[in-house]
């Protein structure tokens, strides 16, 4: 908990401590899984700026792109190329189709032209340029990058931790759930997530397919949602 910020820590002990014995044990351990900082989504934005959370399943299942913050790959630097993306943004399909809804939903591109050719062109003055920028706007926007697993073993126990860490979530979403904040839901997630809402809260739910879909990009509810935001934009 030392690494939360000090408005989380009262929830998140409560969270903690409803994990089983034995998951907490494993936890403390600090071997077998990553990332060790799995609170970090708590450490930078305060319970008090927090307007929405971002739900993600869990970490990535690499270590490096795994830093604690859901959306976010910390194996990616630079956004952008010469050519257009970069070529991690480019092998990220659910980031490269999530920053092509973004430059969209922003004017920056034209419906029908979103090539690599067409992003290359773009105007980049003022725009911001690695992924950590990208992390920072979404909690200037008051957007929690919170997955349901905080850590990741291998793929086959992935289910596994979601479980695990239901007791934690629960307890986590009953203590927000009168702050009329609001949860971002991508694709199947959203029923799973709100399995774990009490049965009266004052959250809004925004749900939308899931960004590895192309329909993600041009969806008007996404885009109405995360264009105002600008998140591209340098602060």
């Amino acid at each position: 908990m030392t690494r939360a910020h000090p408005s989380w820590k009262p929830l998140l002990e409560a969270a903690y401590q409803a994990l089983s014995p034995q998951y907490r044990a494993f936890l403390e351990a600090q071997e077998g899984y990553f990332p060790t900082h799995f609170l970090a989504a708590f450490s930078s934005l305060s319970r008090q700026g927090t307007r929405a959370i971002l739900f993600g399943q869990d970490p990535y299942p690499r270590y490096e792109s795994a830093i604690g913050y859901a959306f976010i790959d910390g194996a990616v630097k630079g956004l952008f190329s010469p050519s257009g993306f970069s070529k991690p943004v480019n092998r990220a399909t659910s980031l490269r189709n999530f920053l092509k809804m973004q430059l969209l939903s922003q004017g920056l591109l034209h419906p029908e032209t979103l090539s690599q050719e067409a992003i290359a062109k773009v105007d980049k003055r003022g725009l911001i340029e690695t992924m950590e920028e990208l992390r920072a706007n979404f909690e200037r926007a008051g957007i929690l990058l919170l997955n349901t697993a905080l850590v990741f073993t291998c793929k086959e126990e992935t289910s596994y931790h979601v479980k695990a860490f239901k007791p934690f979530m629960q307890v986590l979403l009953e203590g927000l759930s009168q702050e009329n904040k609001e949860l971002i839901l991508f694709g199947n997630l959203a029923k799973d997530v709100e399995k774990l809402l009490p049965s009266y809260h004052a959250y809004t739910l925004v749900k939308t397919q899931h960004p590895y879909n192309i329909g993600f990009i041009h969806d008007a509810k996404v885009q109405a949602y995360f264009g105002p935001k600008c998140l591209l934009n340098k602060a």
